[in-house]
């Protein structure tokens, strides 16, 4: 929780510090994630909506920027069995984009993101009750690529869709090739 705390801290420190250069936004919306990778059945995961909300910086005013972003996010997956359970993962990610112009309005965007693990837990349906039981089987870092398009509205308000292709294995002491992937829904506004 430390380290998650002085990332933010360094994050909104340098945020504050390009303002004058840049822009900063408020961005959030709609997650669905999924578990992918070699060892995961297609048939017995699905994806699980989640949401995600944050802040952002913009840093470069032409053809070219870059954005740093800090969000709370939450992925994980369900699985459609007898008790319909569910990976629950709560994460923090800070995503570091380029993000290039591609004509009037649109952009697209790619970079490497490293996600920090603030909660997961595993919930089923038993006799009509939501059964909860906290795992400490999920890596606590989750590092990953994350690309997509964009689109800039007048007035400062913008929308985009992505794809976050995670890279390190979920769980620990495994070797399943265990992965978090997801698309992502956003609307956002830049001060």
């Amino acid at each position: 929780m430390r380290k998650i705390l002085l990332i933010a801290a360094l994050f909104a420190a340098n945020a504050f510090a390009v303002e004058a250069q840049s822009g900063l936004g408020i961005r959030g919306g709609v997650n669905f994630f999924n578990f992918g990778g070699n060892d995961v059945s297609e048939n017995n995961y699905t994806n699980r909506a989640g949401f995600h909300a944050g802040a952002y910086a913009s840093l470069g005013g032409g053809a070219i920027a870059i954005e740093p972003g800090i969000f709370y996010s939450v992925k994980g997956t369900q699985n459609e069995d007898a008790i319909n359970s569910r990976a629950i993962l709560d994460y923090v990610d800070v995503p570091v984009l380029l993000r290039l112009r591609a004509g009037e309005g649109f952009n697209v965007f790619a970079g490497p993101q490293i996600s920090f693990l603030t909660r997961s837990k595993i919930e089923g349906d038993f006799g009509g009750s939501t059964v909860s039981l906290e795992t400490g089987n999920i890596r606590e870092t989750d590092t990953g690529l994350v690309f997509g398009v964009g689109y800039n509205m007048p007035k400062g308000f913008n929308i985009q869709g992505s794809y976050d292709y995670g890279m390190t294995p979920v769980f620990k002491d495994s070797n399943a090739d265990v992965y978090n992937r997801g698309f992502k829904l956003s609307f956002g506004y830049t001060f």
